[in-house]
């Protein structure tokens, strides 16, 4: 279910304060964050988040696409490891 409408995205509020902050120094560095449900601003474009996904941390570059959605997306926490139903050599052989 989405958030109201008359909320407001939710951001992180030491995640917007940091950002802010550096947007006024005119520094860039990569900030780390367990907040996956964080909604990406305006603002956060052009910084570099270090996103958490439960094992390490991801880095995420913020583009203008990425505005609106949640930093969670672009950190994965699970991997594909392949379809392990076949050893490789017997499905090499089967082409």
């Amino acid at each position: 279910m989405a958030r109201s409408v008359k909320k407001g995205p939710y951001i992180e509020p030491s995640r917007a304060k940091k950002i802010e902050q550096m947007n006024n120094a005119g520094n860039k560095r990569v900030i780390q964050t367990w907040a996956r449900r964080s909604t990406i601003a305006p603002e956060f474009v052009g910084h570099t988040l270090a996103v958490h996904n439960g094992n390490k941390f991801i880095p995420v570059y913020i583009t203008e696409n990425m505005v609106g959605h949640k930093l969670g997306e672009f950190a994965p926490t699970r991997t594909h490891r392949g379809n392990r139903g076949q050893s490789t050599e017997r499905a090499t052989a089967l082409k």
